[in-house]
């Protein structure tokens, strides 16, 4: 099996993981708040440390792609390249929705035909979701959804669907579907990143280092600063 190294900041939680012979290992996280710059550097030295000291061979580095935030995938994904750069390692590239389907299957009680829909906050009524079965099958595409209670009606009338992430709360009233569940406490974590890396280095699965770029969904766009004067 592989030694891994996971770089998770798609939202406002800064996570990196160590994983070998699919085990985490290594694990650390700050919750905080949107300061990836500041502490992801000293993250990832102390995970590399942590390695090095017990002679333990990187295989690949695998990041999360996003969809999130700008700022924060662009973050993770430079590190995760420069490593990679610098240690001659392959590049893995995890779906930010994919991964927050990984505890919610690992810990909740889940019906067999559900439908899972991880939700990224992004502003008003607007999340990042995507619709996946219980095999992560990815059943509708990821996309920014203007929220009402018709974007999800057709799965709802069909069997129940779980909504969680940052972005589902927001949302659960303007469903409003006997149907739709809450799940609380969900977040993309580098923990979790584990059994989709290993399937996807096994697969054969890598990103070429020096083209790769976040899941950004939609375009950044810069705007000018308000004038206080």
């Amino acid at each position: 099996m592989a030694c891994i190294l996971h770089i998770e900041t798609s939202t406002q939680v800064c996570s990196v993981a160590v994983s070998e012979d699919s085990h985490v290992i290594f694990q650390l996280e700050d919750h905080s708040g949107p300061n990836h710059a500041e502490r992801l550097g000293s993250m990832v030295d102390e995970a590399l440390s942590f390695t090095d000291n017990h002679a333990i061979p990187f295989d690949a580095v695998a990041v999360s792609c996003g969809p999130g935030s700008y700022t924060g995938l662009r973050i993770g994904v430079s590190m995760a390249k420069g490593i990679c750069y610098g240690r001659n390692l392959k590049l893995i590239a995890v779906p930010t929705l994919e991964l927050m389907c990984v505890p919610v299957l690992l810990r909740e009680m889940v019906e067999e035909n559900a439908l899972l829909c991880p939700m990224i906050d992004a502003r008003r009524m607007e999340v990042y979701a995507g619709i996946y079965d219980r095999a992560l099958k990815e059943v509708r595409p990821v996309g920014a959804d203007v929220v009402d209670a018709e974007t999800y009606k057709q799965w709802l009338d069909e069997r129940p669907v779980y909504f969680f992430g940052n972005g589902a709360a927001k949302c659960m009233e303007t469903i409003n579907h006997p149907n739709a569940h809450l799940i609380e406490g969900i977040e993309p974590l580098a923990k979790w990143m584990q059994p989709l890396a290993e399937r996807r280095l096994l697969n054969g699965q890598t990103e070429d280092v020096a083209y790769f770029e976040p899941f950004y969904l939609k375009d950044y766009v810069a705007k000018k600063p308000k004038k206080l004067i």
